[in-house]
């Protein structure tokens, strides 16, 4: 059964909430610190505190600054981009995830990311890729936010990464270039196609950490996917605002089986019980010709004890009309009753299988990824019985045993 795991950025998204979401959802801290410790970042050391925002308890990750004596900037959605850090480069950058001891795709992750935001922030400001400096996703509490959630994320092994739209917030935002509208440019060029809004709040909800990891790894935006929830995980922001919880949600599980395709159809019926047999062939003919999807017969008991037939039709309810009007006209019934009822089918598909005496179509029906029934044509094997002077039984067993030897997934047989 796949992984699934979707971000709720109902109150945006940003580097911490990520991390503090994930440990929240079941990430040991100690295995995330021990990865972050071999970046050989000094200066710097990181903890995890349970908080309430507006009532929702959640985790908070915070860098902490040990030079200066102080909590460092949490580089949190809702905050100022204007930071006092130390800017690193980008070959610096690629040089601290080179000495650390996350796993080689993990590396390989971790220098893509920082490789697109210099990307990003060169087409920006119209300079060489060489010559950014990464400004404030270049601070070392934010290396450690985007380095920490690739790490997070490989952890957590899922198949699946989805995420909401995301609420960008609005106002203005201050950063090292100046005083910009919500969202900040680099957030905007890094979200590319991601569906985004802005709801009440009039602030930052989404960085460019944020942008960066929720847009690399999300490979869908949209509502909740089909899933069974294992784990919930809630990543709080640095500020608590009173109307909504300044967190982002995770939600970590397994993918539910799709149900088969289901679709309207509208059941046409009659009875009849003064018609000439010989119609009734004539009658099904015209109605599959008119875009019945079934039509058949059951003999019924009529009013005053009388022998008949109960025709019924399955049909696209854009159809009815048609079909209830050759109904009328090819037989003799005066009246009929219709009502729409929905159906579940399985997905089907027709493949052509080699046998010894000759190709023969087999029909297969799947359901959540198998087949469950598998079924050779019967003008393919009756066609054989007669060219090969074999019984229509003994051609139906050469075409299972050719299907059953071509297929790795067993066949369930209805």
């Amino acid at each position: 059964m796949s992984r699934v795991l979707y971000f709720d950025c109902f109150s945006g998204i940003s580097g911490d909430m990520v991390l503090g979401a994930l440990i929240d959802a079941g990430l040991p801290f100690d295995e995330l610190k021990r990865a972050l410790g071999s970046l050989a970042v000094s200066g710097y050391h990181v903890h995890a505190e349970r908080v309430l925002r507006a009532g929702v308890s959640a985790t908070q990750f915070i860098v902490h600054e040990d030079e200066h004596g102080h909590e460092a900037h949490s580089h949190s959605s809702h905050s100022s981009h204007a930071s006092h850090h130390s800017h690193t480069s980008l070959q610096e950058i690629f040089s601290l995830i080179d000495r650390s001891a996350l796993s080689a795709p993990s590396r390989d992750r971790a220098k893509a990311l920082f490789q697109r935001l210099a990307e990003v922030e060169a087409s920006i400001h119209r300079m060489p890729i060489e010559q950014v400096h990464l400004h404030e996703v270049g601070a070392v509490d934010s290396i450690i936010d985007i380095v920490g959630a690739v790490f997070a994320l490989e952890w957590f092994g899922a198949d699946r990464i989805a995420a909401s739209p995301l609420n960008v917030g609005g106002g203005m935002v201050d950063s090292a270039h100046g005083r910009f509208p919500v969202p900040a440019p680099a957030t905007v060029s890094l979200l590319g196609n991601a569906p985004i809004y802005s709801g009440d709040i009039q602030k930052e909800l989404v960085t460019p950490t944020g942008a960066l990891i929720v847009s690399s790894y999300a490979s869908a935006f949209g509502p909740i996917p089909q899933m069974v929830v294992e784990r919930v995980g809630y990543g709080a922001g640095s500020r608590d605002f009173p109307s909504t919880p300044n967190v982002l949600r995770v939600l970590v599980g397994r993918a539910a089986e799709r149900p088969a395709a289901a679709d309207r159809v509208t059941v046409i019926e009659c009875e009849i019980d003064d018609m000439n047999p010989q119609i009734f062939g004539v009658a099904m003919d015209r109605l599959y010709a008119g875009g019945a999807l079934e039509v058949f017969y059951v003999p019924v008991q009529m009013k005053k004890n009388r022998p008949g037939t109960l025709l019924t039709v399955v049909a696209p309810p854009e159809r009815r009309a048609a079909l209830a009007d050759i109904i009328f006209r090819e037989t003799t019934t005066i009246g009929l009753r219709h009502y729409e009822v929905e159906r579940e089918c399985l997905d089907r598909e027709i493949i052509s299988v080699e046998t010894p005496l000759g190709a023969v179509r087999f029909k297969l029906a799947w359901r959540g990824g198998h087949v469950v029934n598998a079924v050779p044509e019967f003008e393919d094997c009756a066609r054989l019985s007669r060219e090969h002077n074999l019984s229509f039984k003994e051609v139906q067993a050469v075409a299972l045993q050719a299907y059953g030897s071509t297929r790795q997934n067993p066949v369930i047989k209805n």
